[in-house]
């Protein structure tokens, strides 16, 4: 999981790239902290999305797009 002073940090090296533009060194890590935040999203979503239950509705009545309005 990607902490706070992290995404403090993605932010900070966003805004002097906007500005004055990052070294060499602040352009690596920018991209190692852009790829802690994106895998630490993808395991939150797969987390996410394994703790989905699928419930189906436990009457026999049948729902047509006509009775979605």
């Amino acid at each position: 999981m990607i902490s706070d002073q992290q995404i403090a940090r993605i932010n900070a090296l966003y805004k002097k790239q906007k500005g004055e533009g990052l070294t060499p060194e602040e352009k690596q890590e920018q991209a190692y902290l852009r790829r802690l935040y994106i895998d630490s999203v993808k395991v939150n979503l797969k987390s996410q999305l394994d703790n989905i239950e699928i419930v189906e509705p436990s009457d026999d009545r049948s729902f047509s797009d006509d009775s979605v309005e």
